[in-house]
């Protein structure tokens, strides 16, 4: 570990040696930021005895989330690296896997990918004769995407509606959400808001996990939305223990 940490510069050196509390890592693009992250975790490992279980790492793609695994594997040794190290909705996806029926999720729930949300989305707008032209699935999914995103359910999107077209909309939202409720399914954009939803009304769900993340670590933080921010603090509740790197 010493021998990671000489290879550093004097900030880095700072920001993975850190103690405990929030940190902002603000750097420029190929500064190091994701080593100094990754370098953090095998030093928590290493250094502070934190076991796997109680780390918590966050980054936007499983290419991404595959390489962090990697790079902390070369610094503390295959099979330590923390499990929890993936995307947001991987971690959604895990958190609602073992404890969703809390929050009202089917345990055999299937997950829509964007082919399934379209085929979906046809026939609502079919089902509700609405010209397929006018409003395609594309169109639709996005719109749908961004109430998800902005959790705005179909109920807040039809009193919100101001114009023919927020209206259909908002109709072919509930249609949509009524689709997903029959499959018994997600999609992408559920595993991250039925996951804050869950930790927002289920106190054991949510104690369960922010007992267990000492530790909780964004990579590319100015690239998450309020509701993945929301996820974060959501999990860092109890130890409030974030690091987080910045461009």
């Amino acid at each position: 570990m010493q021998d990671i940490l000489a290879s550093l510069n004097d900030a880095q050196r700072g920001s993975v040696t850190a103690p405990d509390g929030p940190v902002l890592v603000v750097a420029g693009a190929g500064s190091g930021k994701t080593r100094v992250l990754t370098t953090r975790i095998a030093w928590l490992l290493s250094e502070r005895r934190v076991q796997p279980g109680a780390i918590l790492a966050f980054t936007f793609t499983n290419r991404a989330a595959k390489e962090m695994r990697e790079r902390v594997s070369l610094g503390v040794g295959q099979g330590r690296a923390p499990y929890w190290i993936g995307t947001f909705h991987a971690t959604g996806l895990r958190i609602l896997r073992s404890d969703g029926a809390a929050g009202g999720v089917p345990t055999d729930f299937t997950i829509y990918d964007t082919d399934d949300s379209k085929r979906l989305l046809k026939q609502v707008l079919d089902d509700l004769k609405i010209d397929a032209k006018q409003f395609t699935p594309s169109g639709a999914r996005a719109v749908i995407s961004s109430w998800k995103n902005d959790d705005v359910n179909p109920v807040a999107a039809a009193a919100r509606a101001v114009s023919f077209i927020e209206e259909k909309h908002a109709a072919i939202y509930a249609g949509y959400e009524a689709g997903l409720t029959r499959c018994r399914a997600l999609d992408f954009d559920d595993l991250i808001l039925r996951t804050v939803h869950l930790l927002e009304e289920d106190e054991a769900t949510r104690a369960k996990y922010a007992e267990r993340f000492q530790h909780v670590l964004v990579d590319e933080f100015q690239d998450t939305n309020p509701l993945q921010l929301v996820l974060i603090k959501a999990l860092q509740s109890v130890h409030t223990r974030t690091r987080c790197s910045s461009c």
